[in-house]
C-alpha cells in the first residue's frame, strides 16, 4: 500500500479483505479457523508475519496459529503468555481505535515478560513512519455483544511497504479482527455442537445398549417380572410382563395387560398387597392362575422412571416360592400334628384350648362362645356321616382332613386380645341333667385293650389300629371340631356349642364307631373305648381342663363291665 490515499489502492485492498474474510467462513474446525485468520493477515493485509493468540479457559493466551515464517512458527506455537502480561501490553503505546501500537522506543520494557515473541534484526528507521523491527501492533478480537469479552489477539509484524499503516490500513486490520472474532466464535460454537452431538450419540448408544440389556434381562429372567403403572386412574395396571410370569400364572401377555396384581391376588392376601410399599416393598402372597388355583410368590418392588421428570413405573420381581411355602407348611404341620395319624398333637391341642379360655372366671351374665354352633344347630349334635364306612374294611394310611382343624373360631395362643373383647367359655352346671347351657366339651378317650394288640400282633398292627381309630373319630365329629392325639392310645375331642346331653350322645356315637372290628393284614381285631367328658371354662388352666376330663374317663372306665372293655 504505497499510496493508500489513492482510490484504486483502497479498492484493491477491499477486494483482498473481502476474499480473506470469505475464507474465514470455509474453515471446518476451530484449528482451521485460527490458521485461516493468521494466513489471511499475510495474504490479504500485506504483513509478512502474523500470530493468533487465543484466550484459554484459565484466561491466559496461547499461540494458536502462526503465518509467514516456519522457523518462528516452530519456535513459539503452543507457548503461553499470562493474562496479566497481555493486559499490560493492551494498555501501552498508542490506541488506533481498537488497535494498540507500541513503538520500539517503548517496547524495550517488554523484552523480558512471558509473552511469546519473535523479532528480526534490521536497520534503524530512516523516516518517521518507517517500521522498526521492534515495533509491535496488536489487534484484539472481542466477542460480539455488550460485554466485549476478549477472545484473542492478532499480532502483526513487518508490513510489506515498510511503513506504519495509515488510517485505511488501520481500519482494514480492525475490521478483519472483528470478522475473525465472529469466525472464531462460530467455530467454537460448531465445535461445541459437534462435541455435544458426539456425546449425545454416545449417550444414546449407551442408552440403547442399556435398554437392550434391560429388555433381555427382563424378558429372559428365570423368575417373573412385571412393569405396572403408578398413579392416575390406571394405577397398578400391568403394562408389561415377561415369559416367566406368564408361564407361572398360565396367562398370555396380552391377557395379563388387562389385570393388576390386585385383580390376581388371593382375597385373603389383598391386605398384604395394599400394605406393600412401592419402593423396596416386599410381600409373600398368593396369585391366581388361569386354572383357578393359586401359587405362592414373593413380590419385590422398585420404582423406575423414563426420564428425570418423566412418568414413574413400578417394577415388580415375582419369585415362585410354592415349594418353599409347601415345605414350611409341612414343617409347621409336623410340629403341630401327630406323625402317625395326622391329627393335631398335644401341643396344638393345648394351644387351641388356651385360645378359648382366659384367667378370669366367667360371670353369671357372660355368654358362651359357640364357635358357630349355636342356635342354628338347635342344641343337637349332627356328626359328619361317611356313607362309605365299612366296619370291616382294610385300614389305609390316614390322610387328615384339614377342614377339621379350621373354622373352630380359635386363634393362636398368643393371639387372644384383651379380656374386654373375649367371649367367655362357660360349662353346664346341671351335671348329667341338661340345663340348657352350651359350652366347649372336652371328650377324653382312652382305648381299651390296645396294649394286648401291640403285645400279641406287634407295633405294625397297633399303628394300623390307631390310624383307623383316628379316621373313625374324625368321621364322627362335625367340621370345625378338633380331634387330637394326646399320646399313646389317648385321644381328645373338642366340640363347641354342646349341652350335657349332646356331649353324652357324642361320646356314645364315637364309642360305637370305634367298637366294630378293624381288619389288619387279613386279621380282625377289636378295641374298646372309654370316654370322660370335661368342660373348658374360663378361670381354669389347660391342664385343669384335661385332668378333669381324664379323671372322668377313668371313673367311666372302672364303672363299665369288663366284658365291654375286652379287645383282641
Amino acid at each position: 500500500m504505497e499510496t493508500e490515499s489513492e482510490p484504486y489502492v483502497r479498492l484493491s485492498t477491499l477486494r483482498q479483505l473481502h476474499q480473506v474474510v470469505a475464507d474465514l467462513n470455509t474453515a471446518r474446525s476451530l484449528a482451521d479457523t485460527l490458521q485461516t485468520v493468521a494466513d489471511g493477515v499475510v495474504a490479504g493485509l500485506n504483513y509478512e508475519l502474523a500470530c493468533v493468540n487465543l484466550v484459554r479457559p484459565d484466561g491466559d493466551l496461547v499461540v494458536a496459529a502462526f503465518a509467514g515464517s516456519s522457523a518462528a512458527e516452530a519456535l513459539i506455537t503452543g507457548r503461553v503468555g499470562s493474562r496479566a502480561s497481555w493486559e499490560r501490553r493492551l494498555t501501552m503505546g498508542a490506541a488506533w481505535g481498537d488497535l494498540r501500537f507500541i513503538p520500539h522506543t517503548e517496547g524495550w520494557v517488554l523484552m523480558e515478560d512471558d509473552v511469546p515473541q519473535w523479532h528480526t534484526d534490521g536497520p534503524a528507521p530512516r523516516f518517521e513512519d518507517e517500521w522498526h523491527p521492534h515495533d509491535r501492533l496488536y489487534a484484539p478480537m472481542y466477542a460480539s455483544g455488550s460485554g466485549r469479552e476478549l477472545l484473542g489477539v492478532i499480532s502483526v509484524d513487518r508490513p510489506r511497504n515498510g511503513r506504519h499503516p495509515g488510517p485505511w490500513g488501520q481500519e482494514a486490520l480492525q475490521m478483519y479482527a472483528s470478522q475473525s472474532a465472529i469466525a472464531i466464535s462460530n467455530a467454537r460454537l460448531r465445535s461445541n455442537m459437534q462435541r455435544a452431538l458426539v456425546r449425545l450419540e454416545r449417550e444414546q448408544q449407551a442408552l440403547r445398549a442399556s435398554e437392550e440389556s434391560f429388555r433381555q434381562a427382563f424378558e429372559y429372567a428365570p423368575s417373573g417380572m412385571a412393569i405396572a403403572e403408578m398413579g392416575g386412574d390406571q394405577h397398578g395396571r400391568l403394562l408389561r410382563t415377561n415369559d416367566a410370569l406368564c408361564r407361572l400364572l398360565g396367562r398370555p401377555a396380552s391377557v395379563m395387560r388387562r389385570y393388576s396384581f390386585a385383580d390376581l391376588v388371593h382375597p385373603e392376601d389383598i391386605g398384604t398387597l395394599l400394605r406393600t410399599s412401592a419402593e423396596g416393598g416386599r410381600a409373600e402372597l398368593r396369585l391366581g392362575r388361569r386354572d383357578g388355583t393359586y401359587v405362592w410368590v414373593s413380590l419385590r418392588n422398585s420404582v423406575v422412571a423414563d426420564t428425570a421428570d418423566g412418568p414413574r413405573f413400578l417394577l415388580t420381581h415375582v419369585e415362585d416360592i410354592e415349594e418353599r411355602k409347601r415345605h414350611e407348611l409341612q414343617l409347621a404341620h409336623r410340629a403341630s400334628h401327630d406323625a402317625l395319624t395326622g391329627l393335631p398333637n398335644s401341643a396344638e391341642l393345648r394351644s387351641r384350648l388356651s385360645a378359648r379360655i382366659c384367667e378370669r372366671p366367667s360371670a353369671p351374665g357372660d355368654e358362651a362362645a359357640y364357635g358357630g354352633y349355636g342356635a342354628g344347630h338347635g342344641g343337637g349334635y349332627e356328626p359328619a356321616h361317611d356313607p362309605a364306612y365299612d366296619p370291616g374294611h382294610e385300614p389305609q394310611p390316614f390322610e387328615y382332613d384339614h377342614e377339621h382343624e379350621h373354622g373352630f373360631g380359635f386363634e393362636p395362643a398368643g393371639g387372644a386380645g384383651p379380656y374386654d373383647h373375649h367371649v367367655h367359655s362357660v360349662a353346664p352346671t346341671g351335671g348329667d341333667v341338661d340345663d340348657g347351657t352350651k359350652g366347649l366339651a372336652v371328650l377324653f378317650c382312652d382305648l381299651d385293650g390296645f396294649k394286648s394288640i401291640n403285645d400279641r400282633f406287634g407295633h405294625h398292627t397297633g399303628d394300623a389300629v390307631l390310624i383307623e381309630v383316628a379316621r373313625r373319630l374324625t368321621t364322627g365329629v362335625r367340621d370345625g371340631d378338633t380331634v387330637a392325639r394326646l399320646g399313646g392310645d389317648e385321644f381328645v375331642v373338642l366340640a363347641d356349642g354342646l349341652g350335657s346331653a349332646d356331649a353324652a350322645d357324642l361320646a356314645v356315637r364315637l364309642r360305637n364307631a370305634i367298637i366294630p372290628p378293624i381288619r389288619v393284614d387279613g386279621r380282625a381285631v377289636r378295641v374298646g373305648a372309654s370316654f370322660g367328658i370335661g368342660w373348658a371354662e374360663c378361670g381354669m388352666t389347660v391342664e385343669e381342663v384335661l385332668n378333669s376330663a381324664d379323671q372322668r374317663m377313668y371313673i367311666e372306665k372302672r364303672s363299665r363291665a369288663k366284658v365291654h372293655r375286652r379287645a383282641g
